[in-house]
């Protein structure tokens, strides 16, 4: 049996993440409360505080007290997992398997929250609206919206990766006819890939990693909201 090289990937950055919450709790831990944080605490606490609002204003401040360590979850994960490939290693959401794992993950607490909300009869009534021909259609449609998470965010990752990699190609095959131009005799050293990358790397891996990153996240909220009543988001029952 082979194991697929993002496999090791994905540990690391498990075992990464894991690390630094650990390490981050335990600072928590030994702050005082009532004094002003600092260090590190700060930009943490800022970004725990954007996050937790913005879950608020989608599903309600009940809800968001359950949700928003998931949310958090997913934004450092799949972000990590955007642009780990900076330092040379392959994204492992450009893999499928994750990222439909990731997707089902999303969609099981969207049908987690329509059974609640809407009971056992009233989710199995959604598949004959508006009429009982539609049953096909909805359960087609019921499974689309974990489809099209998962493939919209392996598609650009996937994509951003292969671009590079032409982008690579291109600056060394560029590389070696100035360097024959020259008079230099085999292959030479990819100099014009260092000049041209870092701008690329920038957008397909900084700058895209993290749109698809909130992309993701934001109709993870925005999909489970919708599912709540609007009594309930407003804190009314």
């Amino acid at each position: 049996m082979t194991i697929q090289s993002d496999v090791y990937v994905i540990i690391l950055i498990t075992i990464l993440l894991a690390i630094g919450i650990v390490l981050l709790s335990k600072k928590f831990q030994k702050t005082d409360p009532l004094k002003k944080p600092v260090g590190i605490l700060v930009p943490v606490l800022w970004a725990v505080d954007i996050v937790h609002r913005n879950v608020v204003n989608n599903v309600g401040e009940k809800t968001a007290d359950i949700l928003t360590p998931y949310i958090l979850v997913l934004w450092v994960y799949i972000f990590f997992a955007n642009t780990i490939s900076l330092f040379g290693l392959s994204s492992p959401t450009a893999n499928l398997s994750v990222t439909l794992l990731l997707a089902f993950l999303t969609w099981l607490l969207i049908q987690i929250t329509e059974l609640k909300y809407q009971g056992i009869k009233g989710y199995l009534h959604g598949f004959l609206e508006p009429i009982a021909v539609m049953l096909p259609m909805n359960i087609v449609g019921k499974f689309s919206t974990m489809v099209s998470m998962s493939v919209r965010l392996f598609g650009n990752i996937l994509c951003g990766g292969i671009m590079m990699q032409l982008v690579y190609s291109a600056t060394g095959a560029l590389s070696n006819k100035i360097g024959e131009l020259l008079g230099a005799k085999g292959g030479v050293f990819n100099f014009i890939g260092p000049l041209v990358a870092p701008i690329l790397h920038a957008y397909f891996d900084l700058f895209a990693g993290f749109i698809q990153t909130l992309v993701f996240v934001t109709l993870t909220m925005v999909l489970i909201g919708n599912d709540i009543p609007e009594d309930v988001r407003n804190g009314i029952a």
